[in-house]
């Protein structure tokens, strides 16, 4: 019988390979249809009434005069009258209309009426919030802090952190709703199509609508944007559904882009005073640091101070701030951006006092790391120091040119869980020789579908042409949400697990015709054969002729034995830095990434590229800009709301990390990892290029200029 195990390197036609995405053209000729594309019959335009305030208690709703409009249908109420609303912009009633422009000034004709209350929308310490903000998640000691301090010839201390900064979804969230009869059918642009007719069935139901999740059809093919935004059915999702209902007719509610950017997507800030120390070698002591930041109305949860490295000696606070800004929402390997800024900057830091090449001070100290990824990381480094010419560039810290445009290169090191998430896959061979793999998962755009193709083909013995795969259905078997980087490494093993059972039954039907057994068989090159003896072999298709009228159907489940967690990535960065203007210009940027069995090179190498991308953008520019005096965000629209244009990211190199040792750990997920350095190692290089760091992330031109301003260039 076939066996569902990874083949190995020197029996794999499609996996470990280059291969472009399947989805490429459609895409790329704008063929692709996304939730915001779909247009029903008879369908009516959703749009909301919000908050203006940060914190108030709403007295009166009044949608009377909103109900009179012309091609006005429905109006829903979200948040009732005695209840607060906790942010501006959260969504306080709803209305459908006949045309978007109609629902709009429908929605600016419902009269709320607010009883103000205190908030807190700015991103302030524990001191300046005050104790009615902040709350204490996180104390934690390791060792003696204070004798580790004692025995420790150099220390270093300085302040670091980063600003709350949105999802930036090009896609805004949304959907479109049809009931026929007691079923709903809804277009979601969503992360998590299996999982969510639950989420409607349950906010249906706090609203007063009993419906099964079992009525409830979701249907995704293509996203433009999640980054872990996307999970739940929002508010907005039930309003829609509930304006559906009460019309008979489906409706389209997708958010503006404003009210995306003020509510649907928080990445919590944090900062921290970090205090270092270590001996004259660069043998690491000691850590104290005091950490805080926001995720909005509630805590965002603690980091693990220090990063990666397990100091001897640790003290370790975290205050969380609660404000007024909307809830945080998980964005790429949550918190982790966060720590590998704070703590890759005060180690490039204290190696500079240390008078330490950066490289040379984390290679000093990789015995404080976690005994199994040592060796990947130190193997990661010497391939990026190679990519970077790291020896030959760097320089201490503002020694470089003797020019106004100075250049410097940082390091930074990171790691992500990664194990795949549960997800049931079905494959179908028909007598005809076609193939179909079924699965109710999603393509975020990393490649999914691609991958699942792959796979089968692979365990199949056919091209990629040779199958068709679906998914983005939850009629299809369910499959997990998309988050935590662990899609590609869950239906990566169901597949197989489906795809080898389909391929078993077919060669018990094949095994007769061709004298042997069905463990003598495999299939290989659009053929089933005799293992060692191509010459005894019948095509795919005569094979799949044997099955008279019947498919055969293999499922399967996500597969402990073909993955495992645990990732670890380097990142270096070349900046260029004009010190009369300020403006930080991005070189070269090289990632070194590791993901055990790597699927697909190419789209692997997309995704690194990708998180890179992304990583610049907040190492640069992204900022939400919150009004205190107000309570509203200043810059929600993309005028405003910096992100990097294509001339603004440089080269990046990737380089994965495969072969032995990588492929026999099996699948483990790489969406997040890649996009937790580049803050780090950015802010280091800049450190490096002008002598002295620039504490708070983006490296804007206001913010260099600001420590050039003080005397800190060398």
């Amino acid at each position: 019988m076939a066996d569902y195990h990874w083949p190995p390197a020197d029996h794999r036609a499609l996996i470990g390979k280059r291969i472009k995405r399947i989805d490429g053209p459609q895409k790329s000729s704008g063929r692709a249809k996304y939730s915001y594309d779909i247009n029903r019959p008879g369908m009516l335009w959703g749009k909301m009434a919000t908050s203006d305030h940060a914190h108030a208690k709403i007295t009166k709703i009044d949608t009377s005069e909103a109900e009179k409009m012309p091609g006005v249908k429905g109006v829903v109420i979200i948040v009732p009258e005695g209840q607060e609303v906790r942010w501006a912009g959260q969504e306080i009633a709803a209305v459908a209309a006949d045309t978007e422009e109609r629902a709009e000034e429908a929605a600016d004709a419902i009269k709320i009426a607010y009883e103000p209350l205190p908030y807190l929308v700015t991103d302030a310490d524990p001191q300046t919030a005050g104790s009615q903000y902040a709350k204490q998640l996180e104390q934690h000691v390791a060792g003696n802090p204070d004798q580790g301090f004692q025995q420790a010839d150099v220390t270093s201390e300085g302040h670091y952190g980063l600003p709350v900064i949105t999802h930036c979804c090009l896609e805004s969230h949304g959907q479109v709703t049809e009931w026929n009869g007691d079923n709903l059918t809804v277009w979601e642009s969503t992360q998590n199509v299996s999982g969510m007719a639950g989420e409607y069935a349950g906010g249906l139901s706090q609203q007063g609508i009993k419906i099964p999740a079992n009525n409830i059809r979701v249907i995704m093919q293509n996203v433009g944007g999640g980054f872990g935004s996307k999970f739940a059915a929002d508010t907005w999702g039930i309003a829609c559904a509930q304006l559906s209902k009460q019309t008979g007719r489906p409706v389209k509610m997708m958010l503006e882009r404003d009210h995306e950017l003020m509510v649907a997507g928080c990445r919590p800030s944090m900062h921290a005073r970090v205090k270092l120390g270590a001996k004259r070698d660069g043998t690491l002591v000691a850590w104290d640091s005091e950490s805080w930041g926001t995720g909005g109305v509630n805590d965002a949860g603690a980091p693990q101070f220090p990063y990666i490295l397990q100091v001897p000696n640790v003290r370790a606070k975290h205050t969380a701030i609660l404000t007024n800004i909307g809830p945080a929402r998980a964005w790429r390997a949550p918190n982790h951006p966060q720590m590998a800024l704070i703590s890759n900057s005060a180690m490039e830091d204290l190696a500079a006092k240390l008078n330490m090449d950066p490289l040379d001070f984390m290679l000093k100290n990789m015995n404080l790391v976690q005994p199994d990824r040592a060796k990947s990381y130190q193997e990661e480094f010497t391939i990026a120091a190679k990519l970077m010419d790291w020896k030959t560039k760097w320089h201490p810290r503002g020694q470089g040119s003797s020019g106004t445009v100075k250049r410097g290169l940082g390091l930074s090191l990171h790691t992500w869980g990664g194990r795949g998430n549960l997800s049931n896959c079905q494959v179908v061979i028909h007598p005809d020789g076609s193939v179909e793999t079924n699965i109710g998962s999603q393509d975020l755009g990393t490649g999914t579908r691609t991958v699942i193709n792959i796979v089968t083909a692979e365990t199949l013995g056919l091209p990629l042409s040779g199958v068709k795969v679906n998914l983005g259905d939850n009629k299809y078997p369910p499959a997990g949400a998309s988050g935590g980087s662990t899609t590609v490494s869950g239906v990566s093993t169901s597949t197989r697990m489906a795809a080898t059972g389909a391929l078993n039954d077919l060669l018990a039907k094949v095994a007769p015709s061709l004298g042997v057994s069905a463990d003598q068989l495999e299939a290989w090159n659009g053929k089933i054969q005799v293992k060692g003896d191509p010459s005894k072999s019948i095509t795919w298709k005569q094979a799949c002729a044997k099955l008279g009228a019947t498919s055969i159907t293999g499922t399967g489940r996500t597969n402990n034995a073909l993955m495992s967690s645990g990732v670890g990535g380097v990142q270096m960065s070349e900046v260029e830095v004009d010190t009369e203007t300020g403006i930080v210009r991005m070189v070269k940027h090289v990632a070194v990434q590791d993901c055990g069995l790597v699927i697909d090179v190419k789209t692997a190498e997309s995704q690194v590229l990708g998180a890179c991308i992304m990583g610049v953008c907040y190492a640069l520019y992204e900022e939400k800009i919150m009004d205190q005096p107000t309570g509203r965000c200043l810059n929600p629209n993309m005028e405003f709301y910096k992100l990097a244009g294509i001339g603004d990211i440089g080269e990046i190199v990737v380089h994965m990390m495969t072969g032995p040792g990588y492929d026999e750990r099996g699948t483990i997920g790489l969406g997040e990892p890649p996009v937790i350095s580049p803050g780090a190692a950015i802010s280091n290089a800049v450190a490096n290029a002008i002598g002295v760091r620039v504490p708070e992330l983006p490296l804007t031109p206001d913010r260099v200029l600001a420590v050039l301003g003080k005397g800190g260039m060398a």
